[in-house]
């Protein structure tokens, strides 16, 4: 079966297309909210809002304009976006002294890292850096368009990423040296 055909059938309210369907990318949005929260609580209840939006808006879904893993995907971030909102009153900028630079080393730290360590190192970055990060590195979004999304100025956006990016290093560095 198509995944066209698989939306019709869930568009018709049919349980086991929806089942299917919610198997077929159950792993790939939970993985996405886990990159957005700490708490693979939050993660969990951002993914079951990010459910219902699916399921419910589903008939705004067009095929020809695009894939379904990427129009689920982005419905998906915008729901761990609203949560943080609610949840954070502001993105703030932490200060972060001594930070430290990787040099080279031999070894790629990508190479030695599974997605499941990369995933844990991002979820123990400050909230307004994780959002930034996930959104620029993972999404794909230029930091004009972060900056509207999070209702920040794009120094922000710029400066917690580059903040982000010092703490992941610094955590690699730790890493390497284990």
């Amino acid at each position: 079966m198509t995944e066209n055909e698989l939306i019709s059938r869930v568009l018709k309210k049919e349980r086991a297309a929806q089942v299917q369907l919610y198997k077929e990318y159950q792993t790939t949005w939970y993985m996405i909210c886990l990159r957005y929260h700490k708490s693979k609580q939050d993660a969990q209840d951002v993914l079951q809002n990010a459910l219902i939006k699916i399921f419910t808006k589903l008939e705004q879904f067009d095929g020809q304009k695009g894939n379904f893993k990427s129009w689920s995907s982005k419905v998906v971030v915008n729901e761990n976006l609203m949560f943080l909102r609610k949840k954070v009153s502001s993105f703030k900028v932490d200060a972060i002294d001594d930070v430290l630079f990787v040099p080279d080393q031999s070894e790629s730290a990508l190479d030695i890292l599974s997605a499941e360590e990369l995933t844990r190192m991002i979820q123990k970055l400050p909230a307004g850096y994780r959002a930034v990060f996930n959104l620029y590195i993972i999404e794909g979004f230029s930091h004009q368009e972060i900056a509207d999304m999070l209702n920040i100025n794009i120094g922000t956006s710029k400066s917690q990423l580059s903040k982000a990016r010092k703490l992941l290093q610094k955590q690699l560095e730790t890493l390497l040296q284990e």
